[in-house]
């Protein structure tokens, strides 16, 4: 499932690859200090979040979301590589696992409704 990709990220990795037949632009770095890029770590909560499988998760839930998060969850997706789907999924989990108090919370809706 993980291998679909949709039409905009195939167009995507076809406008970063360059043209077969194109030569590879040279840059001049004789008048220019080139700096070497040092290998970025990847934050511990994007590793987590790369890390999460969702393959098996069959059931789906409709959520709604503001125009300014659905921007940023897009960014996020072309900056990563991550599935909004996987980001949404993991996001839930992380909240129930983080905060014992929604659990709780529910426990108690669940007991006092069987009284």
């Amino acid at each position: 499932m993980e291998n679909m990709k949709s039409l905009a990220d195939q167009i995507r990795e076809q406008l970063v690859k360059p043209a077969p037949g194109e030569p590879v632009k040279n840059t001049d770095t004789s008048a220019k200090t080139v700096r070497k890029a040092k290998p970025k770590e990847v934050p511990q909560i994007l590793a987590d979040i790369l890390a999460y499988d969702n393959s098996s998760n069959k059931s789906m839930v409709h959520a709604r979301f503001d125009e300014k998060t659905v921007r940023t969850m897009n960014q996020f997706k072309m900056a990563t590589g991550v599935d909004v789907t996987r980001l949404v999924s993991f996001a839930v989990r992380h909240l129930f696992d983080t905060c014992p108090e929604l659990k709780s919370t529910i426990k108690q809706f669940i007991q006092n409704n069987d009284l």
